[in-house]
């Protein structure tokens, strides 16, 4: 899994079992391989590649993926049904049905010698779906006693069941927007949101995040990196203020939105997990909470599942790939239907 906050490629190496129709798991081994600076300015940069180099840097990002899972499976000597790969989001624009994941599925199988399968959104987006967000069939069959499960990456997301159905879209950027204000200041990440807490309200600032349009949309709705260079990006470059400032302005611009929207559910009482790099950003947990007030009990889970929740449900989904099973809800992404979705290689 590599998600639009551009820190590295997260590897997990997942068990699944079911029995009596109800699904568990355990993530074996996991890690972290961080981007070079080379890395990101690639994979930052992709969108704007003429389609030639594009889809050369498509099977060169395979080629890297591969070898980098070939290592991981060599070193600890592990046995593999197959590999499940969201590969990198280039493009996402399922308006006009397009949504494009780079790392070529042909190539990992070759470098790995292991079936792979990826590309798990645009079957989704060819029935007319958003494509986005995936990981709620993974929170509505493996962490089903959650009220909510929120995912804190470059884009924070949420799933829950409503009238019987699991409800799931992109709610606001959230790693994306703090990561690119910090790369202002030659800092990759604001650890534990440290900075941010030590910055000021910017009143006009905050109002002009909260207006942006996509927060009025109905759902199924998602949001992709073109959105944001587009909205947010010149919001924030027009705002003459420190970046301490800007920092914490945005903290509470994301959870203000966030608890806006779990609020609406009027599901008092409730319980929200919260995965993904956000859930580390100590700041922003504090602000989300006091947002959300006694509304919903905040969990913050094993970091195991904080860090490779996404990377082990895009496992979970090829797990349901593999048995021809439905694992793309079109009560999440708006489709005309649900859908078994990703396509297998085999390695030639």
């Amino acid at each position: 899994m590599s998600g639009t906050s551009l820190d590295g490629l997260d590897i997990a190496y997942c068990y699944f079992e079911k029995k009596n129709d109800l699904w568990s798991f355990s993530i074996e081994k996991a890690e972290a391989i961080d981007y070079t600076e080379q890395n990101k300015e690639q994979l930052k940069n992709a969108v704007h590649l003429e389609a030639s180099k594009l889809l050369t840097f498509h099977n060169e990002y395979g080629i890297w993926l591969g070898k980098q899972t070939h290592d991981f499976i060599t070193k600890h000597n592990f046995e593999v049904d197959f590999i499940a790969s969201h590969g990198h989001t280039v493009f996402h624009q399922p308006e006009i049905g397009l949504t494009y994941q780079i790392g070529s599925g042909q190539h990992i199988a070759n470098t790995c010698n292991q079936k792979v399968i990826c590309d798990f959104r645009t079957n989704d987006v060819a029935h007319g779906g958003q494509g986005a967000p995936l990981v709620p069939i993974g929170d509505q069959m493996l962490f089903s006693e959650y009220d909510f499960c929120l995912n804190l990456g470059g884009i924070s997301n949420i799933s829950f069941d409503h009238n019987g159905k699991r409800i799931a879209y992109d709610i606001s950027p959230a790693n994306m927007l703090l990561n690119f204000i910090c790369a202002t200041i030659d800092l990759e990440y604001d650890k534990g949101g440290k900075l941010a807490e030590k910055g000021n309200l910017n009143k006009e600032l905050l109002t002009q995040l909260n207006a942006l349009e996509y927060y009025n949309l109905p759902y199924p709705k998602s949001l992709g990196y073109e959105w944001f260079v587009d909205q947010v990006v010149p919001i924030i470059q027009n705002t003459k203020d420190t970046a301490q400032n800007l920092l914490h302005t945005s903290v509470y611009h994301i959870a203000v939105i966030i608890a806006n929207d779990i609020k609406k559910t009027e599901k008092k009482g409730s319980n929200l997990l919260i995965a993904g790099g956000g859930a580390k950003n100590d700041f922003l947990i504090q602000i989300l909470k006091k947002e959300l007030g006694s509304f919903t009990n905040v969990v913050i889970p094993h970091k195991d599942i904080i860090d490779y929740k996404e990377a082990m449900i895009f496992a979970f989904m090829g797990v349901l790939r593999d048995r021809n099973e439905i694992n793309c809800l079109k009560s999440v992404t708006g489709a005309k239907k649900d859908s078994s979705s990703g396509v297998v290689y085999q390695p030639r």
